[in-house]
This record gives structure tokens, C-alpha cells and sequence, in this order.
């Protein structure tokens, strides 16, 4: 499991257009990376949302939002442009990135066991460390709990 002040684990995975965006990419300035379960389902709609709502807030601290499913770059670009979300959504389809970061687990779903991603989201520093886990996101007003911690 990671934890706060660790090196955040190296990643390399295609956005929704197709671009490699990687860990050292945000060397230099911190930022936000959220995993979710699956574009374009209501949590993770409502999630998004929330971020794309307070982007302007995190553009004036400088802080990119990212955002990581398993689903794949057509279905990431789907969901971008539905929403008109503002920040990339990268495709982790075999998982290993969210795996990588401890985000893949197993889960009960109407008493049906299956494996996917917990809902979490990491603050990554300028050094490329952790500076602040969310586990288990509660999504209402959880992109202004992101934001507050940003400006503490």
C-alpha cells in the first residue's frame, strides 16, 4: 500500500487522443491525479464533473487535474466530450497502473465478487512524491476537499 511521501510509482498510458503521458511529464509542479471506475457512469460522471467545475480553480494554482480508468481511449474521448471535461483522461485498460498505485481491488456488488478500481485520488508534489491520499472517495464535495488541501 503507498503512502503519503513515498515516490508516487512511474506511469506511462495514453490519453484519450492517443498521446503517452507519463509520471515525469508533471516533474516540476504538483498535481492531481484521480482513479475511477468506468467512464460515463454516474459517480464517475458526477466525479468528473466536479472537477471540471473547479478546473479554473485548480488552473489558477497551476495544478493539472488528471483523471485514470480502465476503459479505453475511445471511451475516455467519449466521456471527455460529453462532459466537455478539461483535462486528460488517461486509458488503463490492462490495469497496471491502478494496480501500480494499490487502486485495484477486489469488490462486492450485489453479492457478486469482481475486481476494479477504488475510487481514489493522489496529490503528487512537484518532486514526483505523494503528498496526500484520498481512499475510498466519497464523490460529493470531494473535488473541493482536492482543492482545500491543495491551498493548505
Amino acid at each position: 500500500m503507498l503512502e503519503e511521501g513515498q515516490p508516487a510509482p512511474e506511469f506511462e498510458l495514453q490519453d484519450e487522443c492517443g498521446c503517452t503521458i507519463r509520471l515525469k511529464n508533471f516533474r516540476g509542479r504538483p498535481f492531481v491525479l484521480y482513479f475511477y471506475p468506468r467512464a460515463d457512469t454516474p459517480g464517475c460522471t458526477a466525479e468528473s464533473c466536479a472537477f471540471r467545475d473547479l478546473f479554473p480553480k485548480f488552473e489558477k494554482l497551476q495544478v493539472p487535474v488528471v483523471g485514470i480508468s480502465p476503459d479505453d481511449a475511445a471511451a475516455q474521448m467519449k466521456f471527455k466530450e460529453k462532459y466537455s471535461l478539461p483535462f486528460p483522461l488517461l486509458a488503463d485498460v490492462g490495469h497496471k497502473v491502478a494496480e501500480a498505485y494499490g487502486v485495484w481491488k477486489e469488490k462486492n456488488l450485489y453479492g457478486k465478487t469482481t475486481m476494479g478500481i477504488e475510487r481514489t485520488t493522489f496529490i503528487i508534489d512537484a518532486q514526483g512524491k505523494i503528498q496526500k491520499i484520498f481512499p475510498k472517495v466519497k464523490v460529493e464535495g470531494h473535488a473541493d476537499e482536492v482543492l482545500a488541501a491543495l491551498k493548505e
